[in-house]
């Protein structure tokens, strides 16, 4: 379990293939510092396993479903990315419970920039719209945020300059792809009608 708040942005060393996935090697000194073998962390929001650890990097293994399903496909050597280690029992909850269960990807088609201050607007499939409402919480890329506007095929966040100077929001162009999850509760909701209308 996460939080949505950003550790830290770690660099992509190396994507090497290992059929039918990849490892992915990242390098941040002060995290593999602390991180062990099969501990969680948050990539871009989703949950990987560490399964190599080096005085400087640490290795995940991400198969197809993980990489048809979430943005780190696209990553290349040299790419940046979100990092939070899972939540130990006791620690503060700063943004909202995440999974790191990827539920799909966004496309950002506009952003307004306003001196230290953006606006941004995601496209969304209307099956992820569904579960998204005006002041509920979102994880995009991995960052817990508060969306502003929820229309069928899309909706807004607001970011303030914390979070686009110490994550990778900061460096996102129209065009680019990130990850969403959606809030956990909007998914149980929305099952429990759903399951109204089934036949035993």
């Amino acid at each position: 379990m996460f939080s949505g708040i950003v550790e830290a942005m770690g660099e992509v060393v190396e994507v090497r293939a290992e059929e039918p996935g990849c490892r992915l090697i990242i390098r941040h000194p002060e995290i593999a510092a602390g991180t062990k073998v099969a501990d969680s962390i948050a990539v871009n929001g989703c949950c990987l396993t560490v399964v190599e650890v080096t005085e400087e990097t640490f290795s995940f293994q991400a198969g197809p479903e993980t990489l048809s399903r979430t943005n780190l496909g696209r990553l290349r050597p040299g790419s940046l990315v979100n990092l939070e280690r899972a939540l130990r029992v006791g620690d503060r909850m700063g943004g909202h419970f995440v999974t790191g269960h990827i539920d799909g990807t966004a496309e950002l088609i506009e952003r307004r920039d306003m001196g230290d201050w953006s606006d941004c607007w995601f496209r969304v499939s209307p099956a992820l719209a569904r579960q998204m409402a005006p002041k509920g919480s979102v994880a995009v890329d991995g960052v817990s945020l508060t969306i502003v506007e929820s229309l069928p095929d899309r909706f807004s966040v607001a970011l303030i300059p914390y979070t686009l100077a110490v994550t990778t929001l900061g460096r996102i162009q129209v065009g680019d792809i990130v990850n969403i999850e959606t809030d956990l509760l909007a998914k149980y909701v929305q099952r429990f009608l759903e399951s109204r209308h089934w036949t035993v």
